[in-house]
């Protein structure tokens, strides 16, 4: 176990100095941001100014270390759109974001392993047939499209929720659903495959032989092993929630991190986007950690490094 944990720590920095380099260098082929952060009347001198002020003018191999030795400190350098430290900028709009992933999750778990448990128990039920079409519609149904009707039906002509912002619970509920409805398709999916396949397994077969009740067959082997891969898919999902919520956000108007991502980009905001794509990675990192921590507390089985 303890080879694992200095294993995983090693290929987590690794990780890290690869999002550190390639965000660093891809942002710069996009374009030079003095050109877009000037006014258009700006003459060549000004943006050579502001060039060399910003230290844009020198070669990229001095600013990525220059970069880099600042990371190592904490300054992750400042917003050049908002005029900003961009680390405390990220931070104030983090809890906006992690609110909407969890609600959107919790959705998820809540809809999608149950139905996946239920049609997995009973093949060719009408509970099966009502989570194989929820998997499929979840995973083929574009999550940008689903927010614009849920705008329009329940916001619009309905008026039970708020059409943009963050002004209360009622708020979440759309931007979540919509951003749920992918992690939802792919959980139903996942769980009533997972339970199907336990339930050919010849363990399953010896504890009915031995008398055992369906009910404690079920909970005693079935959950069990159905919950190692939900909680490798679930700890992914999440990740893939707080990183890739870009434009839920910006649909909703939701004043998180996905929707300054779109705003830095836009602007050639070049200390914004690094910081926010290496602080996204770090979250993303350590929930994969604790996903890998999470196998041995659900199957005491399970040994890494043997």
């Amino acid at each position: 176990m303890q080879r694992h944990l200095v294993s995983s720590l090693i290929q987590s920095f690794a990780v890290l100095a690869a999002v550190l380099i390639l965000v660093f260098f891809m942002v710069r082929i996009t374009g030079d941001p003095a050109a877009l952060m000037m006014a258009k009347e700006a003459s060549p001198e000004q943006i050579e100014a502001f060039r060399h002020e910003m230290g844009f003018d020198r070669p990229l191999i001095a600013q990525f270390f220059d970069y880099v030795s600042k990371v190592v400190t904490g300054d992750f350098g400042d917003s050049l759109h908002y005029r900003v430290p961009a680390l405390p900028l990220i931070l104030e709009r983090l809890p906006a974001t992690l609110e909407l992933a969890t609600v959107a999750l919790l959705m998820a778990v809540i809809v999608a392993v149950p139905l996946g448990l239920m049609g997995g128990s009973s093949p060719g039920s009408r509970w099966d047939f009502v989570a194989r079409a929820v998997g499929l519609l979840g995973q083929a149904t574009p999550s940008y499209w689903l927010a614009l009707m849920l705008i329009i039906v329940f916001a619009v002509h309905l008026g039970w929720f708020p059409t943009f912002g963050r002004s209360g619970p009622r708020s979440v509920v759309l931007p979540a659903f919509a951003l749920s409805i992918s992690t939802m398709g792919s959980l139903v999916r996942l769980t009533r495959s997972a339970v199907l396949e336990v339930r050919q397994e010849d363990y399953v077969r010896t504890a009915y032989s031995k008398g055992l009740s369906p009910q404690k067959v079920y909970l005693r082997h079935v959950l069990q092993n159905v919950a190692i891969p939900l909680v490798s898919v679930i700890g992914i999902q999440f990740g893939y929630m707080l990183g890739g919520s870009i434009y839920i956000e910006t649909i909703f108007a939701w004043p998180g991190m996905g929707r300054i991502v779109a705003e830095s980009v836009s602007n050639r905001d070049f200390p914004l986007v690094q910081s926010i794509a290496f602080f996204t990675s770090v979250v993303i990192i350590v929930l994969n950690f604790l996903t890998d921590l999470a196998y041995g507390w659900f199957d005491p089985r399970i040994r890494y490094g043997q």
